[in-house]
């Protein structure tokens, strides 16, 4: 999948509007294609998604996000979502994503996240969502975050 891939933009764009009743990506008169690159290079807050593999792997990270983590599209894509935690958050992550499982999306997330340097920050007042296509059919979970705090 390339980094502006409309059909996935749809998936993420469609299934936040359709949970949060708010657009992903301001602005209504910019083109399908206009809005999925803002998302991907200009978007002022971090957005991943994984899929919804037994061991969940992002399938998409913004620039934002890559510059938050410290991946490549192509070493972000190919990321455990779990390794976005260290193993002592991860049970806790867990328990976090079974509730936006449970309740379609959540608001307002704080939690401990860890860069490929292994350096560890605080993602906060994320907004998680279920990707669910046209169809109904489920395709992952989402990620949206505006602001982050190193930990020293």
């Amino acid at each position: 999948m390339q980094p502006t891939d409309l059909d996935f933009f749809t998936l993420l764009s469609e299934s936040y509007a359709r949970l949060l009743g708010t657009p992903l990506v301001p602005g209504e008169e910019n083109t399908p294609a206009e809005a999925a690159r803002w998302l991907y290079e200009d978007a002022p807050f971090g957005v991943l998604a994984h899929d919804t593999q037994a061991d969940p792997v992002f399938v998409y990270g913004n620039l934002r996000a890559q510059r938050l983590f410290g991946y490549t599209w192509n070493e972000l894509t190919a990321l455990p979502s779990r390794l976005s935690a260290e193993a002592p958050e991860r049970s806790e992550r867990q328990a976090f994503l079974e509730e936006v499982t449970r309740a379609g999306y959540v608001t307002g997330y704080r939690g401990v996240r860890v860069r490929k340097s292994r350096e560890r920050f605080w993602i906060e007042r994320a907004t998680v969502w279920q990707l669910f296509d046209r169809d109904g059919v489920y395709r992952g979970q989402a990620a949206m975050i505006p602001h982050v705090t190193d930990i020293t």
